[in-house]
């Protein structure tokens, strides 16, 4: 089927999270972490299915792609200021990395949201390392595009146990 064929754009996606130290076990991590005590028997291996069914979203893929690029823009200090500034300091006030978060935890309805929102403050797993400012990285765009892959696949994986989900899509 069309739908599995993976194209020019996921395969760079997936690369790119790859190349920023992003792998699939760290947001399928994220995703047990969110929903583990609501499902007695949760495994691994269904969280990481639902990441990647999130990651074959063209809407994932593309804001993937844009938050990594503005994140290295800002480490080689390839954008103007006050954007270069902003950016670089992950400035709270800024709010524009989180509106491309919310492109992704849309996809899969409003409980994505709640579970973006408790996972953005919680900060585990990858969160936090993504978070450490004294590694010389920026990852403003994409510690939220992370936290807001694994709140998809969390409302993903919330929606199928409760029958919701197309299946189409498994």
């Amino acid at each position: 089927m069309a739908k599995d064929k993976v194209t020019a754009l996921e395969t760079t996606a997936r690369e790119w999270l790859q190349e920023r130290g992003v792998t699939i076990e760290d947001m399928a991590d994220l995703v047990y972490y969110l929903q583990s005590k609501y499902h007695d028997d949760l495994s691994m291996d269904e969280c990481r299915h639902n990441v990647n069914r999130v990651l074959k979203k063209r809407e994932v893929q593309n804001a993937i792609i844009t938050g990594i690029q503005m994140d290295k823009l800002a480490e080689q200090n390839q954008l103007e200021e006050p954007l270069l500034s902003t950016i670089q300091t992950d400035e709270g006030l800024y709010g524009v990395d989180e509106i491309i978060a919310f492109s992704i935890v849309n996809v899969y309805g409003s409980i994505g949201f709640t579970n973006y929102g408790y996972i953005d403050k919680q900060k585990p797993g990858i969160l936090k390392k993504l978070n450490d400012k004294s590694t010389g990285e920026c990852h403003t765009f994409l510690d939220d595009i992370v936290g807001a892959i694994a709140a998809a696949a969390s409302s993903r994986l919330a929606h199928s146990l409760a029958g919701d989900t197309d299946p189409e899509e498994d």
